[in-house]
């Protein structure tokens, strides 16, 4: 039973037109496609518009005239309007669409999530600060690691025997020694240091560091003291008394464990830190700050020193420094001159090295530590921070905020040595070992 529609018209089946369903098949074939009229919807009404130049145009093959962009499509024979308004094509660079510039892909006002909307500064001045503290804190860790390598943990206060107790407060003993190691034959004649093998005490210095104000007593080199039974830092011998001797004989028999073991025996104040530096890098921290400004309070020349300075106001530089602090024989006073001078250089160093146009300067900052660090020689428990305590008393004595001082002394002694004031020193070791404040003179 033949279902095709009756308008195929069966001599087509199997005749070899094109249209045959299935070429060379006796079986019925389906309806083909019609076609559907063309209807040409009216032309929309526009208002009226500025009349567009007519740009260059081609022929589509179906009879309608074919316009660049922006001109005005008038619909040719065959052609087919869709209805559209005269604007951009959507997803033209000029138009709205994905890609022009108001579309998903296109540029946004402001950068963020969502077309036009503003910048999150919140949360980029959050980053930011949170990067910069971390940068900070790298840089802090890095340079205290790098610090504290370089300190020079060298004397063993374990090994002083018969220590007195521990007060309150700390107490720094700070050596100024002549030690020439590492200095060349140029530099010992430039900062007339001599060539004489070892070192000895060229100065010392007590810094009682408290909460009733830091109290800075020097103690002179030629103070009469008794010399204790100690046992050796190296051998680990144990030596006698050496009797009657100058304070700095202490350092020259068996260094720094002596020279503390000396100081508490005849103070009966208990030694916590150790801190000692040479010539070299004294005047080495001097020329790294830029050199020290300090009121001379009168005319000095001494050629043992090198010391030559006019009275008044005026910057020096490492090696005038240190021949102003070694130098005694210009005054009349002698040592005890001397290390009244010692104070108020070291005093005035502290006070001119902790600025902000050091601290903050990395390129002024650690030429001075590396200066300081190489050539400082501490105890072995002496940290970083208590050499920052330290450093920060002697800047706040220079300010006003503490005692400047030499240990009492009531007269000469054997041997151009000096008698300590035995009633005044007790005085003030137990102001001193008390934390209380201090009222010797």
């Amino acid at each position: 039973m033949n279902e095709w529609p009756d308008a195929l018209d069966g001599n087509a089946r199997g005749n070899g037109d094109r249209d045959a369903y299935g070429r060379g098949s006796s079986a019925a074939r389906p309806e083909g496609a019609r076609r559907m009229r063309h209807v040409q919807r009216p032309a929309p009404t526009h208002p009226p518009q500025r009349p567009v130049p007519q740009q260059p145009g081609y022929d589509d093959g179906y009879g309608g005239q074919q316009y660049g962009q922006g001109a005005s499509r008038v619909p040719g024979p065959g052609s087919y309007d869709s209805g559209y308004s005269e604007g951009h094509v959507y997803g033209s660079p000029a138009g709205r669409g994905p890609g022009g510039p108001g579309g998903p892909e296109g540029p946004r006002r402001g950068g963020g999530g969502r077309p036009g909307a503003a910048p999150n500064w919140r949360k980029r001045i959050t980053i930011g600060a949170l990067l910069l503290v971390v940068a900070v804190v790298a840089t802090s860790v890095g340079t205290y690691f790098w610090a504290d390598s370089k300190v020079r943990r060298e004397v063993d206060l374990s090994k002083v025997i018969d220590r007195p107790e521990t007060g309150k407060g700390t107490n720094y003993l700070i050596v100024g020694s002549d030690s020439r190691d590492g200095m060349s034959a140029d530099e010992k004649k430039k900062l007339h240091t001599g060539s004489a093998e070892g070192k000895r005490t060229d100065s010392m210095i007590l810094l009682h560091v408290g909460d009733n104000g830091n109290t800075m007593v020097s103690l002179p080199r030629d103070s009469w003291v008794t010399i204790p039974s100690f046992k050796g830092s190296d051998s680990g011998k144990s030596f006698p008394s050496k009797g009657k001797d100058k304070l700095n004989a202490a350092f020259s028999i068996d260094g720094p464990e002596l020279l503390v073991r000396t100081v508490e025996a005849n103070t009966g104040l208990h030694i916590d830190h150790y801190a000692e530096i040479g010539f070299a890098g004294f005047a080495n921290i001097v020329d790294a700050v830029g050199g020290v400004e300090l009121d001379i309070p009168q005319d000095i020349k001494d050629k043992d020193s090198g010391a030559d300075f006019k009275k008044g106001k005026q910057t020096l530089n490492g090696q005038q420094a240190l021949a102003f602090v070694r130098n005694r024989h210009g005054y009349a006073a002698g040592d005890l001159e001397r290390t009244k001078n010692q104070q108020k250089f070291l005093s005035a160093l502290a006070s001119q090295t902790a600025t902000p146009s050091t601290v903050l300067n990395p390129f002024k900052l650690y030429p001075v530590m590396g200066a300081g660090l190489d050539t400082l020689i501490v105890d072995k428990d002496m940290g970083l921070f208590d050499l920052a305590d330290m450093f920060w008393a002697m800047k706040g004595i220079t300010a006003g905020d503490g005692i400047s001082m030499n240990m009492p002394v009531a007269g000469d002694g054997p041997q151009t040595s000096l008698l300590w004031d035995k009633p005044k020193v007790t005085q003030l070791v137990n102001e001193l070992k008390n934390d209380d404040k201090v009222t010797v003179k």
